[in-house]
């Protein structure tokens, strides 16, 4: 499983100018093509966070009310909204891309931080409304009934019990959307034409020609795009361990 890793790691620093990924020896390493990554890529690297925090934002925020609206609100259609939740998750990204470059021509979406972060959320909004549904319904009624009995409201109760009780949960989703919007590439070559706005997952091809490739630069741009997605699943393990499960634990 790391073997791709140490890989791409060791061709990161091979010397400029070989027309191959490299040895699997760290052999005369030259940190040349992570100079070359940041001056190049860094732009691209920072877009690409801004999308991703945006998303995973606007994932939860959107998710969190749906899914207490759909665990202890009375709201009608609640069934066929959720299988048009699941539906939502089996349509081909493709489609998705190519009616959002039709809408977002006519609106100046394209080229922009904001038309990123919402078609990233196609993606992060199902998952999270699913995963935090899962875990708001294992919350014990009896502590809800409790909080009403109190006074607290629908907004009380949401605010200062169902989200704190959900934390692994919200973790969970809000990691999973960060991801998918990192990783993203279908939405960020089809939603953008210049330069101005372009995540790495594109920006990255400008090392890759038909006469060239600039295989330390592009490996080296490769571990720097993995870094934060790999310290973010780190840092939240516990969370996102303990997440998917909590429906199942009560």
């Amino acid at each position: 499983m790391l073997s791709p890793v140490y890989g791409m790691v060791s061709a990161s620093v091979q010397p400029a100018g070989r027309s191959q990924p490299g040895s699997w020896l760290l052999s005369d390493a030259d940190p040349g093509g992570y100079v070359t990554a940041l001056h190049d890529q860094g732009g691209a690297l920072v877009t690409s966070l801004v999308v991703s925090l945006g998303t995973a934002a606007l994932s939860l925020a959107l998710s969190a009310p749906a899914a207490y609206a759909l665990t202890l609100s009375p709201v009608p259609g609640a069934g066929p909204f959720l299988f048009a939740v699941l539906f939502l998750q089996a349509v081909p990204g493709i489609s998705v891309a190519n009616a959002l470059h039709g809408f977002y021509a006519d609106t100046g979406l394209l080229d922009s931080y904001l038309g990123l972060i919402l078609a990233d959320s196609t993606a992060g909004v199902p998952f999270a409304i699913l995963v935090l549904r899962t875990a708001m319904g294992a919350v014990p009624r009896e502590l809800v009934e409790a909080a009403r009995l109190d006074g607290a409201g629908h907004r009380r109760v949401f605010l200062s019990l169902m989200l704190p009780l959900s934390m692994n949960a919200l973790v969970t989703a809000g990691v999973f959307a960060f991801l998918f919007a990192w990783g993203d590439t279908l939405f960020a070559l089809t939603l953008t034409t210049g330069d101005a706005v372009r995540p790495v997952t594109v920006s990255l091809f400008d090392y890759l020609g038909a006469h060239s490739t600039r295989w330390n630069a592009t490996m080296a741009t490769a571990v720097l795009a993995s870094l934060p997605a790999a310290v973010l699943v780190v840092v939240a393990q516990r969370h996102i361990t303990t997440g998917p499960a909590c429906g199942a634990t009560h």
